[in-house]
């Protein structure tokens, strides 16, 4: 687990996530480090008021679980609506609303047994039908879920034709035997189908709510429905949104906190200047706070295996579509530099795509990036060297790129830094910064609307598929017009041939991870995250875990 409490030194984490969590694998992305005061019910003060106040980096662009694609929508969507299970404070699935499954002996058929006592909060229960219902949603054409194809496609039984018109939605591999009995139909054997299913792509809709409310749903507090731990009350888009406790979820006995309050903060300042007059409980802080708050009880870090890179679109830029230009822009940025100043939160330099600390090697337990060795590196000669190459291809001494990214505080020092490393570095090259609300970047990047992108992925399920996949000819979340025939082969064999055999499974996505990064460059791995933040020490109970909301809020409590 990915503590939100225990106070970790710095030192340790600027030197390696290694440090200072756990080692992973495909069902466990490490051990419980919180404190028992923290997460133990013993000392909990029931007088004290259950209400907190968090922030949130932007607005929510939408709570429709088919749409949501944003780190935003994932939290919030996750406290408000639940799936088969969530994970608990070890990233082990926990009950949801399933409370028995089975699978078949070839792997193709699982069975989920939906609780009895699981309601909607207007009251309606929770049915099969709401999974079945969601889930064809998910891969209507229709609907343009994003995530829907990606997610389902080539897993859940004619998702793919499905999603590509070519099949009606009925024909979708997942029945309602009955009302508390759900069967879903899958293409092939997936090892982390049941970890999949925690992702708010798969979680229930009420079907009469959504058809009742239309374009409406899940624009407005009003026009949403929960089953989870909490239910929202208020959404004033732009500022801020409220939460309360959900009497009506299945385990409201569990929820303590009556409460939460998220408030769209941008600048990193304000954010300090809430917490200190103590209007919200929860503020991220960067380089110019560290320092100043890392002996208070309050300053903590999270580590996360959340990726921030670079993204380059080949048909938007020639010069994108030249492999060299792409390593001389990767290699021309001093990693470490930029997390020990720029950032100063934990963040460590990137190796490879998929993070460290966060899966291991099936038979050895070897971390994967471990076992894969750096990928990527820093190195302003060789840099050079690429891009001197890149420029005689192309027959021209000067280049002009654009560079986008998000507005908030934090986002603009990255990206004035790589616009200083990379014109200082690479002789003749113009970077023309293009900052945008949040929101808008995930809109441009669907469309494809960028030339390179300071781009955030964080893992979907406990594989290395969920990095790695990613970049399929065509893919939902290639974006970017990258093809390679032979890394699609290699990510199909890993899903397909090798699904059963996880050694040879692993040793594919080391050679998939090689070809993406060392052979095509074509994307540029620059930091694995952490945030450094001050948490009001008399919260206790709250985590993070590899593929949940950013923070779980379920078992919170103030004392």
């Amino acid at each position: 687990m990915f503590t939100l409490f225990a106070v970790l030194l710095l030192a340790a984490c600027s030197g390696g996530g290694s440090e200072t969590s756990s080692e992973s694998n495909e069902d466990e992305t490490g051990e419980e480090t919180t404190t028992e005061e923290n997460n133990s019910e013993e000392g909990s003060d029931s007088s004290a008021e259950q209400e907190i106040t968090v922030t949130a980096k932007s607005e929510i662009p939408s709570m429709d679980p088919s749409l949501i694609t944003d780190s935003v929508g994932f939290q919030w969507a996750g406290e408000t609506i639940e799936g088969l299970y969530r994970l608990d404070e070890n990233s082990q699935l926990t009950e949801g609303m399933a409370v028995d499954s089975s699978v078949s002996e070839d792997g193709l058929t699982h069975t989920f047994t939906i609780r009895e006592d699981a309601v909607w909060s207007n009251g309606d229960p929770v049915t099969a039908n709401d999974f079945v219902y969601s889930w064809r949603r998910a891969v209507d054409p229709d609907v343009g879920s994003e995530y829907g194809p990606y997610f389902l496609g080539g897993v859940i039984k004619n998702a793919t034709a499905v999603s590509n018109g070519e099949a009606a939605v009925e024909d979708l591999g997942v029945t309602a035997v009955d009302d508390k009995t759900l069967e879903v139909q899958l293409e092939k054997p997936v090892p982390y189908f049941k970890s999949m299913t925690v992702f708010v792509t798969f979680m229930p809709l009420n079907q009469s709510f959504v058809e009742e409310h239309g374009e409406d749903f899940a624009t407005e507090a009003e026009y949403t429905l929960s089953n989870g731990p909490f239910k929202m009350t208020e959404w004033n888009h732009g500022e801020g949104w409220v939460v309360e406790k959900n009497d009506d979820y299945w385990d409201a006995d569990t929820v303590q906190l009556e409460k939460i309050n998220a408030k769209v903060i941008k600048e990193i300042a304000t954010g300090v200047n809430l917490y200190e007059s103590g209007q919200i409980d929860q503020t991220e802080l960067n380089a110019e706070f560290v320092d100043q708050y890392r002996t208070n009880e309050a300053f903590n870090v999270a580590e996360k295996p959340y990726l921030y890179f670079l993204k380059f679109n080949q048909d938007a830029n020639e010069a994108l579509a030249n492999v060299d230009a792409r390593k001389a822009i990767s290699m021309a940025i001093d990693r470490q530099s930029l997390v020990d100043v720029i950032l100063n939160d934990g963040s460590v330099p990137a190796e490879g795509y998929v993070p460290s600390n966060f899966v291991s090697m099936p038979e050895s337990n070897e971390d994967f990036r471990d076992a894969q060795g750096p990928l990527v590196e820093s190195n302003e000669e060789k840099a050079k060297e690429h891009w001197a190459k890149a420029k005689e291809a192309l027959g021209t001494e000067e280049v002009t790129i654009e560079l986008m990214g998000d507005d908030t505080g934090t986002s603009k020092n990255v990206l004035a830094y790589y616009k200083d490393q990379l014109e200082t570095k690479l002789d003749g090259l113009t970077i023309n910064l293009v900052e945008v609300p949040f929101k808008e970047r995930v809109r441009r990047d669907s469309a494809s609307e960028f030339e390179i992108e300071a781009a955030t992925w964080g893992p979907d399920y406990v594989d290395p598929n969920t990095y790695l996949n990613m970049y399929l000819t065509g893919g939902q979340n290639n974006n970017m017009n990258y093809s390679n025939p032979e890394y699609d082969a290699l990510i199909e064999k890993a899903n397909g041939e090798f699904a059963q055999d996880p050694v040879k499974r692993y040793e594919t996505f080391l050679e998939a991870e090689q070809m993406l990064l060392t052979e095509d460059a074509a994307v540029a791995p620059i930091y694995q995250d952490a945030k450094a933040q001050l948490f009001r020490p008399s919260i206790k109970g709250v985590f993070t875990t590899a593929t949940g909301p950013e923070f779980e809020f379920k078992w919170a409590h103030v004392e």
